[in-house]
This record gives structure tokens, C-alpha cells and sequence, in this order.
């Protein structure tokens, strides 16, 4: 079996700069991104503070300098793991096949 390779997009240094100077979360800054680009988005939380944060993006706008240094994040490889290796044995949990 494969590693599991993980990439902490939130946790990177570019998403964090931007993040401060916009005093937002990098969670914040991805959801802009994203909704920037007009790509449709769907966050997860059960924490009433956090969804509060999702919603809180709409007054945010990134620059395109900004934009694109997101983009330029893209390194072509999957961030998270491959879905051959999302199985009940790596994640704890029964996995629903489609």
C-alpha cells in the first residue's frame, strides 16, 4: 500500500500571509478563493463559531496578485490520499462505494 501523502494546504505559509493581512482565518482565504473563482463550495463544520467564519467571506476580496499566488500552490500531485487508499483500515470508518 501506497503512504497516505497529505498536504496542510491551511497551514501554508502563502494562504497564512495572505490570511493575516486580511486579519481572516486561512480557512477564510480558501473559501474566498475558491468562491472568487466562481467554483461552487461546500465547508464542513458542526462548530457554531466555525460556521459562523464560512459565512463571514463575503466582505473579503482577494487581489489577483493574491489569487494567483493561491494558484500557483498547485503542484499537479493530490493533497490528499488516493481513493484506492481511503479503506476502512486507513480511516476507521466504513467507506460508502458509489
Amino acid at each position: 500500500m501506497r503512504p497516505i501523502a497529505r498536504q496542510h494546504v491551511p497551514h501554508n505559509p502563502v494562504i497564512g500571509e495572505i490570511a493575516r493581512a486580511h486579519a481572516e482565518t486561512p480557512a477564510q482565504v480558501m473559501l474566498r478563493w475558491h468562491l472568487q473563482q466562481n467554483r461552487q463550495v461546500i465547508p464542513k463544520s458542526v462548530t457554531p463559531s466555525r460556521i459562523a467564519e464560512n459565512f463571514d467571506v463575503v466582505d473579503v476580496a482577494l487581489t489577483a496578485d493574491r489569487l494567483t499566488a493561491i494558484d500557483r500552490l498547485d503542484t499537479g500531485v493530490r493533497g490528499g490520499p488516493a481513493p484506492e487508499d481511503v479503506t476502512r483500515q486507513n480511516f476507521g470508518v466504513d467507506i460508502p462505494q458509489a
